[in-house]
């Protein structure tokens, strides 16, 4: 049924989208969601899957295996039926058509601190000692700030996952519905269908707008 992501979400290289459902800590991420504002979502009782639900794209693609997907969809699925809709097969018989896409692109996090500079006597003595001259040897303990610096740089490359569910209207043969999740990958997966529920219910925490 739902194919879906660690806590989808910390929230997928041979990533799995389970990642992104279930990749934060603390929980999954917190979603984005957009809507058509003058969409009557009352009428929608019956929601079947696209049948092209489940695209990978990006400049780093991940290989998702069927038992993957398969936990992404049974997600969805869950979450949706918790929220008093019904999941059908039959595409005729929906009143709206559920797809999701899994954006996974290559980053690069660059950071820049300073440090202390250890063992610059100054020409007065080795280390902290001579620096400072004629404190005693405690001294830089008390005076750390003092201390010369340099500048350090910290390069990371990592793959960003953003998971996108839309909710088409058959008729309009338009998204009424989107819900954005993203989180920076991990090479693990997991293989607790709870947590992919977790992530799915999240998304759908607001599904219909009010």
């Amino acid at each position: 049924m739902i194919n879906f992501s660690q806590t989808l979400l910390r929230t997928m290289t041979a990533l799995s989208v389970s990642i992104l459902l279930v990749a934060c800590a603390s929980g999954p991420p917190k979603p984005t969601v957009d809507y058509k504002a003058d969409y009557n979502f009352s009428t929608v009782k019956k929601i079947a899957f696209y049948r092209n639900s489940g695209e990978v794209i990006g400049d780093n693609p991940m290989q998702l295996s069927d038992i993957q997907r398969d936990r992404i969809d049974e997600a969805l699925s869950y979450a949706l039926t918790n929220r008093g809709f019904e999941m059908v097969t039959d595409t005729s018989d929906a009143d709206l058509l559920l797809s999701w896409t899994l954006d996974t692109q290559n980053k690069t996090d660059v950071r820049s601190y300073q440090t202390p500079t250890m063992g610059m006597g100054m020409g007065m003595g080795r280390g902290y000692g001579g620096y400072y001259g004629g404190y005693n040897r405690y001294s830089a303990y008390n005076c750390w700030s003092c201390a010369p610096t340099r500048t350090e740089v910290s390069v990371q490359n990592y793959t960003q996952g953003t998971f996108i569910v839309d909710l088409i209207d058959p008729a309009l043969k338009k998204s009424v519905w989107r819900g954005i999740t993203q989180s920076r990958l991990k090479g693990q997966h997991s293989e607790d269908q709870g947590k992919y529920n977790a992530a799915a219910t999240a998304i759908f925490a607001t599904f219909p707008p009010d």
